[in-house]
């Protein structure tokens, strides 16, 4: 099965979300993060340097709960500055 690549506004997307979650841990080492969140030292590394721009779901669960954001915080860095939620 070859994956359908992703589009230039959700590589973006997913920079910003990288970018977010970097903020968030702030001090607190990579390992301890996705440690907490349950994922690999590596695939938090992918998200937060933008070359894992579509992270699963449960995942970002994870990383809400880690990081004490609210998962709609993390799906307001996602959207678009342009978009509407619905």
């Amino acid at each position: 099965m070859v994956r359908t690549p992703l589009s230039p506004a959700q590589v973006a997307a997913g920079r910003r979300l990288g970018a977010a979650l970097r903020a968030a841990r702030g001090a607190r080492t990579l390992d301890d993060v996705a440690r907490t969140a349950g994922i690999s030292p590596e695939t938090l590394r992918k998200i937060e340097t933008g070359r894992l721009p579509s992270p699963a779901f449960g995942t970002i669960v994870g990383l809400s709960d880690a990081l004490g954001l609210p998962l709609g915080t993390l799906a307001d860095v996602w959207r678009p500055a342009n978009a509407v939620a619905s």
